[in-house]
């Protein structure tokens, strides 16, 4: 049984994601990534244009006509989609957390992928692994899988990215593109990903809340870390409290960016106060089509 506050998240999100897959992503994900391989389709008469490389010797001498062999691309497809259940996640001062971000941004990913029949699967992390769907089709698997997203109580806090995605990375069998959705507060992660870009396609979203970025002045204020229970109480009054905040809050932001640019991924980023999901994926999308027509 699913409580009726869930079932009404869940049937939301299905009614909107759909809606802007259908608008605006399904057209461009077919383009945007790539199949497992090229496949033999048919041979046919050679017709000029046609690739010399292509040309189908044995049969051409066996009819006396040049013909081409034909290939098409093998579109199947899995993708996967790693998301961030750790304490830092249940955050969030625009109206939504960022897990309910994570599960939003990671609603639209799995509709886009099943609208294009590719299979499409999940794995929920903290500093463990807590949960691991295996890619399906099916427009009711992917609601199961944002039901896991909105109600799967993790066991763990903490944050151990650069271990599910090693643990991921085991786990499949076949080349596959990987959504890794999380805020990236942790340290590690960078090999981790390299490693698995090397034979999957890899794509980081990275999820944030501008009051990670800046501290309000709201006098005397007890923060509690959500991964370790820490508390600490905080005079935001302070010029130079706010001032050190935002100078360790832009470093940690600058140390991630580096290390993503390191590993060559381009990355989606997104803020909980973000009123278009679709369009960073989009423009995303859109990225790789160009890059992969050139």
């Amino acid at each position: 049984m699913i409580a009726p506050e869930l079932a009404a998240k869940i049937r939301r999100i299905d009614i909107s994601t759909r809606k802007a897959v259908r608008e605006a992503v399904a057209g461009r994900w077919h383009s945007a990534f790539k199949g497992r391989g090229m496949e033999f389709e048919e041979v046919r008469p050679y017709v000029p244009g046609d690739e010399v490389r292509t040309i189908d010797w044995n049969v051409s001498a066996r009819t006396g006509e040049p013909h081409v062999k034909v290939f098409r691309e093998e579109r199947e497809l899995s993708i996967v989609l790693a998301v961030d259940l750790s304490g830092s996640l249940q955050y969030g001062t625009r109206g939504r957390l960022k897990r309910e971000l994570a599960a939003e941004l990671a609603a639209i990913l799995a509709f886009s992928a099943v609208s294009n029949n590719d299979k499409v699967g999940l794995l929920l992390f903290t500093d463990r692994v807590e949960k691991w769907v295996p890619p399906r089709r099916g427009r009711g698997h992917v609601l199961r899988l944002i039901r896991e997203l909105l109600a799967f109580e993790p066991v763990g806090r903490g944050t151990n990215l650069g271990g599910a995605i090693d643990e991921l990375a085991r786990a499949l069998h076949r080349p596959s593109v990987l959504f890794v959705v999380s805020d990236f507060l942790d340290r590690g992660w960078e090999q981790p990903i390299a490693r698995t870009g090397l034979r999957h396609d890899v794509i980081p979203v990275v999820v944030e809340d501008c009051a990670e970025r800046q501290l309000p002045k709201a006098g005397i204020v007890a923060f509690t870390d959500p991964e370790t229970g820490a508390t600490r109480l905080v005079d935001t009054s302070s010029r130079a409290v706010r001032r050190h905040f935002e100078s360790a809050a832009a470093a940690a932001s600058e140390a991630r960016d580096r290390a993503l640019s390191r590993t060559q991924m381009e990355a989606v980023r997104v803020d909980t106060d973000c009123a278009d999901l679709v369009e960073p994926i989009v423009a995303c999308l859109r990225r790789r089509e160009e890059r992969r027509g050139r």
